[in-house]
Order: structure tokens, then sequence, then C-alpha cells
């Protein structure tokens, strides 16, 4: 068990903080919530939750099987829906290392494609993902 505190700081601001290593982040409303967006709001924190899911657990098999991944990205894009307000749409684009064995490929996608994070998310949330052997 992970335990992380959210302190409110007023003006639609929290600071996280992670309680095993104390490392801190900060939230704060986006500005067509009400907020003045300068930092991660909880939503776009979901996003980045899920790139970097993918890029951890592709990063854990590829380091067991010698490949390297290092210099890999991933763009993330969030849309949000109305009524009620929500995540309705996580646009993915992974970029990796040229340099991965094609034959290799398949089993990195699909383990990004069962990350945990994105496997916590409602199945009705869209989520394509292309993978761009480009770097």
């Amino acid at each position: 068990m992970v335990k992380m505190t959210a302190l409110y700081q007023g003006e639609k601001h929290c600071e996280i903080t992670h309680g095993p290593s104390n490392a801190h982040i900060s939230t704060d409303a986006p500005k067509d919530n009400n907020g003045k967006g300068e930092a991660f709001s909880p939503t776009d924190l979901v996003g980045a939750a899920t790139g970097s899911c993918m890029l951890t657990v592709m990063a854990i098999a590829a380091d067991k099987d010698g490949v390297e991944l290092k210099g890999s990205r991933v763009n993330v894009e969030k849309e949000m829906g109305v009524n009620p307000r929500r995540i309705v749409k996580l646009t993915v684009a992974l970029h990796l290392p040229q340099s991965v064995p094609h034959d290799y490929r398949k089993k990195l996608e699909t383990i990004a494609l069962n990350c945990p994070v994105k496997l916590s998310l409602h199945p009705d949330l869209q989520m394509p993902v292309v993978f761009h052997y480009d770097i």
C-alpha cells in the first residue's frame, strides 16, 4: 500500500505528497474550469500517468531482455467531455528507438497496452495508441 496526501492550498491549488519518497506534485484547476492552469490538473495527471506507465512497464521488460529504450518518449493528448465533465479521450503516441528488434516490437506493444494504469481506466474512455520507432 502506498500513501499519498493532498493539501488544499486555496485558489484551486493542491500539493500532493508521495509518502514513501516525500516527493511533491502541485495541481491546479484548468483555465476552462475556474482555475489558473498554473500546474497539471488532476485529469492531466491521469494522462501523464498513463503515458509514463506504458514507458515504465516496457522498460522493465526491455531491461530484462537486454533491449535499450533510453530516450523513448510518449506524447499524450487529453480531451474532456461535459455532462458529466470527464476525460473522454487520451491519444497516445509512443516514440521508441529504431534499434528495437522487429521481432521484439509486438511484445513491447502488448505490454504497453496492458499497463496497470490503462487497465484501471473506464472501458468507455477512447484511447488510440500509436507506436513510432523513429528515435
